[in-house]
């Protein structure tokens, strides 16, 4: 076998020098090549469209399109439609269409001139007109749609709008009253005013409280002075603070005949109408990000800056003009809850936002999975398209499903957000908290995963998916750490459930209404049919959130009865409360697909849906630890369920196609390699 295999060796490598003998004669003699028969028999490689090889769709995509958006589709299309008129949103042509993106070549600067150009141009064309002015949900939906538009082309252009809008204007509609309202919001709206938005300081992130920002009151003079007392009190990553912004609401610990009282916003101007940075305030750039760069962030001390009485954003507490703290929230804790709950808005865009990139991601990887092909089955037989392949399905079909399944909890939450009232502010927050958190994490994953999926041209900047890694990657700390945000959501469920026990009544509120009913039992021997049913996918993450909730009140009721504080019970139990959050989060997600599928009519289109359900579930039940760490699921049972995603995968790739392209994006803002990546990357492209 040796003798053998040596002499495979050596006769092939004098076939080798042969070759290049006969090539190297031909150069010189300047001899045309002339294809052999072997050549002739395998033809270079050209695109063909998905939509003239893939199956028809046996669903309405524009019906499954308003499922997955959920409000304002005219209006999306009108912003999409008025960003590719213009040459300020970069349009290049490549195999034959035209796309737009930011252009990352770019210094940090240009990037930063461009975006607020855009925002100019934006602003120009009416798109945040009657943005406060606007009253009720209806508006507030439209506002979110426009500002998701925004962000699908660029998260810079989202991000520093949205600092603009929902920050710097949501804290003056929120926190403020009439008098802040008649002054402030008309001038935001027109953008004559641009706000940033203070709260984040160098030393205290999530932990607002803390910050170490003073404001104390001279009623002699009727101001409140405003003071960085320290370096690690600088605010930091303030956006549109570096460069543009005039105006910013500052959140400072406010100092009132020597006691504070806690965490309290205030309008402050920070450069003049002539862009220069306004007396005693001093503004330092925080330099070059991982991604953002169009975002001008900046750090900001205040020293003993002067602003009137009546820049308190008054709504939650004031100061009379003698001096006198005036509050009808007499409890520091509620009266902190109450200022803090507004600004979930925050957490609804994020989540809002990460969702859309990822479809991004998936419908730019399986467009171009559909037509790029790679090696045989068969000796001498047609490459295979890579979304054949079982292994590539399982890599992308998965994530596809849980970008639908967290397309339906988003819009959720934008719902009870635009509908909400005093009592649902703890819902907000714990449901905002919970799906910023796994759809930030999802985007970065689906993102990671889609740009593998894409090889090498997932490297490439203008084909969208690399660079979005980066520009998306903040989602996972601003607005709360994502971490933290989890356990907040723990604390919250285990309040809930304390109270109840306590009070000898049924749980009510944050859809733990579940654990009134009786404990659920899961098969002991799965099968096919049983992991597809509605009832078991529900009763198995029913069951998960119910005993994490229940261990974790019981290893809290431990340690306190060892006499630990109740927040140290929490800290020790980090790890349960993790589980927890996580289980609860993925509970809520489940019931907005139940809920979704239950207002859908057509009959493809539920058949669709149940497959998209099932492959979530159960590959959730796969992915997470828990169900197996805890005794949910047998280790056979859980080798059912890996099979069953396998079997799903196979299920769904008919109708990948079709489920991306229910996304609603407009081609133009995906990657060249989604469409004709042969065209795109020619000799001819590569001369226009």
């Amino acid at each position: 076998m040796e003798n053998q295999s040596i002499f495979s060796s050596s006769s092939s490598s004098m076939e080798k020098v042969h070759f290049r003998t006969k090539v190297l004669s031909r150069h010189l003699n300047q001899e045309t090549p002339i294809l052999d028969a072997m050549h002739q028999s395998f033809p270079c490689l050209s695109y063909n469209p998905p939509e003239l090889s893939e199956p028809s769709s046996v669903f309405d995509i524009k019906e499954m399109r308003k499922l997955m958006d959920g409000h304002n589709l005219e209006e999306r299309d009108w912003c999409f439609g008025l960003m590719l008129k213009s040459k300020l949103f970069n349009p290049i042509k490549r195999g034959g269409k035209v796309f737009v993106s930011p252009d990352y070549n770019q210094s940090e600067e240009q990037q930063r001139e461009i975006t607020m150009r855009r925002i100019e141009y934006l602003v120009e064309h009416g798109s945040i007109e009657k943005w406060f002015t606007g009253k009720g949900p209806e508006n507030e939906l439209r506002n979110f749609a426009r500002g998701e538009c925004a962000s699908i082309f660029d998260h810079s252009l989202g991000i520093k709008l949205g600092v603009h809008l929902f920050l710097w204007g949501g804290a003056i509609q929120f926190f403020g009253t009439k008098r802040h309202h008649d002054k402030w919001l008309k001038a935001t709206e027109e953008y004559v005013v641009k706000g940033c938005f203070a709260m984040t300081e160098l030393g205290h992130g999530s932990n607002v409280r803390g910050i170490e920002t003073v404001t104390t009151y001279d009623s002699s003079t009727g101001e409140f002075v405003i003071n960085t007392p320290c370096e690690s009190a600088q605010k930091y990553w303030i956006g549109g603070a570096a460069n543009h912004a005039t105006h910013t609401v500052v959140f400072s610990q406010l100092i009132i005949e020597g006691k504070n009282q806690g965490v309290h916003a205030f309008i402050c101007q920070i450069r003049d109408e002539n862009g220069d940075i306004c007396p005693n305030i001093r503004i330092a750039d925080c330099g070059h990000k991982i991604g953002l760069n169009g975002v001008d962030n900046g750090r900001i001390w205040f020293d003993n800056v002067r602003v009137p009485r009546e820049n308190l954003l008054n709504s939650v507490a004031d100061v009379s003009p003698d001096g006198k703290y005036l509050t009808a929230i007499k409890d520091p804790d509620q009266r902190f809850a109450a200022f803090l709950a507004p600004l979930t808005s925050g957490r609804v865009t994020i989540a809002v936002s990460a969702i859309y990139s990822a479809k991004v991601g998936l419908a730019t990887a399986i467009r171009y999975s559909l037509t790029r092909r790679a090696f045989s089955v068969t000796p001498n037989g047609p490459e295979i398209l890579l979304l054949d392949y079982p292994s590539h399905q399982r890599r992308l079909l998965p994530l596809l499903a849980k970008t639908y399944a967290m397309s339906f909890a988003v819009n959720y939450l934008k719902e009870i957000y635009v509908n909400r009232t005093p009592e649902m502010n703890k819902v907000i927050h714990v449901v905002s908290s919970a799906f910023k958190a796994i759809a930030s994490w999802h985007n970065m994953r689906t993102l990671q995963e889609c740009r593998e999926a894409c090889g090498g041209q997932g490297l490439k900047t203008e084909n969208r998916v690399g660079p979005l890694k980066g520009e998306f990657d903040v989602q996972s700390t601003f607005e709360g750490d994502n971490n933290v945000l989890m356990q907040q959501v723990s604390k919250a469920l285990f309040g809930e459930y304390v109270a109840a026990k306590r009070s000898k009544k049924p749980i009510k509120g944050l859809g733990l209404e579940h654990m009134n009913a009786s404990r659920p039992i899961v098969p002991s021997q799965l099968t096919s049919h049983t992991m597809r049913q509605a009832q078991f996918q529900n009763d198995i993450f029913c069951l998960r959130e119910r005993d994490l909730l229940e261990r974790f009140a019981a290893e809290v009721a431990l340690c306190q009865a060892q006499g630990k504080s109740k927040e140290y019970a929490f800290t020790l139990n980090y790890q349960l409360a993790e589980d927890l959050g996580r289980a609860y989060s993925d509970r809520a997600v489940l019931h907005t697909f139940l809920e979704a599928e239950a207002s859908v009519t057509s009959g493809p289109l539920k058949n669709v849906l149940d497959l998209v359900r099932s492959m979530y579930t159960l590959v959730t039940l796969e992915e997470d630890a828990a169900f197996l760490r805890y005794g949910y699921l047998s280790t056979d049972n859980a080798a059912m369920v890996r099979k069953e995603v396998a079997n799903l995968c196979g299920e769904l790739r008919p109708h990948a196609l079709s489920l991306v392209s229910s996304f609603g994006l407009p081609d133009a803002f995906l990657g060249p390699i989604a469409f004709n990546w042969v065209e795109a990357n020619a000799w001819s492209s590569e001369q226009n």
